[in-house]
């Protein structure tokens, strides 16, 4: 092997995020002193192994205002970079279209040695040895060094990436004083926890974690004030009462529930139980005869446009803690072809490590088809070692021994294309380290506890580098006003572009302008975005299906949906559907919520709500077909 590369692969790196950003090599330390330099190479940093497009890295430097000669200037930055690097640290900053990708090991920078520290303290916890969780979380929030990007001058960069990092370093502290609060060290922690909610007032984990540490160290009058002032506080800025786990604690509080307590000697976990006779019977599935499924589908190449959400994503499912009795559990919500799927499943194999059992995977059909837990349950306690004369067929047995033999495991349990809760309720695992993930259209409201993600369409940079990782950078770059235009027509929508990068890859004599012409002169535009399987139609078509429905005396909001097609409405308020239907506003603005809820309607901004193409031209189909049902009828009624 060339000597080269041996030393590349040793290089000692240290590059610093948890504060102003420095580079060191080999212990001398790197100044980059040009200030967009150092942007991008903070860009380069937060997306470490993941290719970020020029156009996102421009859109930092320039703080969401790039020049038309950004992408020269951005090759310029990155030449320079690798100059101030040296010849082998450099190689680690590759050209991956459509922009870069900097290689990275795991302790090679704080941000990495931080993580790693945090999965380690999961990982202690789940084992029971708090003291040895506690003291990872201290030496995870010892990397810390003043203000994260602090001499970064991009206030997107610091808007996007520093706000991340201030709220994992505030959840990490959280989780050490939880582990604090298990060791029986409240009035430790107790001048630390004042400090950070009198920064953070309305934080309510903190604020209970605080009111916990002052009860149990005999200082009850001052918990329950705590809790009166947090309540003021929580009504008067934010017109909200106190969460319900801030609630409980009050309540355990004044019943005196939760007694103080003086530190005693550290249980240590029983020991396991001595294994039984070799006379006695066992079901060939007990736990020694688990199998490990993996069960997750391939997906393509992630986009650097996800790679917030991926990175939330990730970070909730590897360091999530929850209340005993229930799983940290993810939904990703959306519209038809946004790109949940996707999402999920790279951030389910980011992930993998960390479910150390193996991963379950269902796709429960969405509404068109929707496949009950009743036939999943059978396949999963099959995967888990069941054998499948032995599955119960009552569904409450059958949900038993699903919780029975994943409590204690550490799983992950991706359920794709959920249409309601009560899918999702019986497959959620038994109490421990699993984990599940769950997309769906709706938003799932009522699933206790869920962190729920919702994910929009791809913004302008992003919708550009999807279409270029299609039919190729240069291709889009050759005609970038074309390009612009089918991405317009595509709405931010992965799906549309994907298809629309498909049909242009299959015909490579279209020009992108003549493919453009085509979706904006086109009688129907969704015939246009059809390519094999994928359509968009179809799944405007399962949301239309879905639709709520109102009560008799409210407004359809199908119907408000066919009027806005005959309109060509591209926005609309309440008070104008209400002068079109003649009913009150508060009846409009139920019909066009039923809408947004259904994904058929953008959420509303400045009172209007707004469709996109795709949307207005779904709902011109819409409007069309109903136009031709009333126009057949009289003729049918005379036959």
């Amino acid at each position: 092997m060339p000597a080269g590369r041996v030393t590349k692969r040793t290089l000692p790196l240290n590059f610093l995020l948890l504060g102003p950003l420095s580079i060191r090599l080999n212990a001398c330390e790197v100044h980059v002193s040009a200030p967009r330099q150092r942007v991008v190479m903070a860009a380069l940093l937060f997306n470490a192994n993941r290719v970020i497009s020029v156009d996102r890295i421009a859109e930092y430097v320039w703080d969401g205002a790039p020049p038309p000669s950004a992408a020269a200037t951005i090759r310029t930055y990155v030449m320079r970079l690798r100059q101030s690097l040296g010849e082998i640290a450099s190689a680690r900053i590759l050209t991956r279209a459509p922009g870069y990708l900097l290689e990275l090991g795991e302790h090679e920078s704080d941000l990495g040695q931080f993580t790693a520290h945090r999965r380690r303290a999961a990982e202690l916890a789940e084992r029971g040895d708090l003291e040895g969780s506690s003291a990872e979380l201290a030496e995870a929030l010892a990397l810390w060094r003043e203000e994260p990007l602090a001499d970064i001058p991009s206030q997107t960069l610091r808007d996007v990436e520093g706000r991340y990092l201030q709220e994992l370093r505030l959840q990490t502290m959280e989780l050490r004083f939880d582990t604090e609060l298990a060791l029986l060290r409240h009035a430790e922690v107790v001048p630390e926890l004042v400090r950070l909610v009198r920064k953070h007032p309305l934080r309510e984990a903190l604020v209970g974690k605080l009111m916990l540490a002052l009860f149990r160290s005999g200082r009850q009058s001052e918990a329950l004030d705590l809790y009166r002032r947090t309540r003021v506080l929580l009504v008067e800025q934010l017109g909200t009462e106190p969460s319900a786990d801030l609630r409980e604690a009050h309540r355990r509080i004044l019943s005196v529930h939760d007694r103080p307590r003086t530190p005693g000697p550290q249980v240590k976990p029983a020991t396991a139980p001595a294994a039984p006779p070799a006379s006695a019977p066992a079901a060939t599935w007990e736990r020694p005869c688990w199998p490990s499924p993996a069960q997750l589908p391939s997906v393509p190449l992630p986009l650097s446009a996800r790679s917030g959400a991926l990175a939330r994503l990730q970070h909730f499912l590897t360091t999530g803690s929850m209340p005993a009795g229930m799983v940290a559990t993810a939904v990703v919500t959306g519209r038809g072809g946004v790109g949940k799927s996707a999402l999920a499943l790279h951030v389910a194999h980011a992930v993998r490590g960390s479910s150390v059992h193996g991963q379950l995977y269902a796709d429960l059909g969405g509404a068109a088809r929707p496949l009950t837990a009743r036939a999943v349950l059978p396949r999963f306690l099959a995967d888990l070692g069941v054998p499948r004369d032995e599955i119960p067929e009552e569904a409450s047995e059958r949900e038993s021994l699903y919780r029975s033999l994943t409590a204690g495991r550490r799983l992950l349990v991706v359920l794709d294309n959920a249409s309601s809760t009560a899918q999702v309720r019986p497959l959620i695992p038994g109490s421990g380290g699993s984990r599940l993930l769950v997309t769906s259209r709706r938003r799932l409201a009522d699933l206790d506890g869920a962190h729920t993600l919702q994910l929009g369409p791809l913004d302008g940079a992003g919708s550009l580098e999807l279409l270029g990782s299609i039919v190729g950078p240069a291709r889009v770059g050759a005609e970038p006003q074309a390009a612009r235009t089918v991405l317009t027509v595509c709405a931010g929508l992965p799906l549309a572009i994907r298809i629309a990068g498909t049909r242009l890859l299959e015909r490579p004599h279209w020009s992108v302008g003549y493919f453009a012409r085509r979706l904006t002169e086109a009688p129907r535009l969704l015939d246009e975005l059809h390519a094999g399987d994928l359509g968009v139609r179809p799944c405007l078509d399962a949301d239309h299906a879905g639709l709520r429905r109102t009560a008799p005396a409210g407004v359809d909001p199908a119907e408000v949906f066919t009027a806005l097609g005959t309109a060509g409405a591209s926005a609309v308020s309440a008070g104008r559907v209400a002068v079109m239907f003649g009913c009150s506003e508060e009846q409009a603005e139920e019909a066009l919520d039923a809408l947004v809820e259904a994904n058929l309607l953008g959420s509303p901004a400045g009172g209007r709500y707004r469709l996109d193409a795709l949307l207005r031209a779904y709902a011109h189909e819409r409007a069309q077909a109903v136009a031709v049902r009333q126009h057949d009828q009289p003729y049918m009624r005379a036959g």
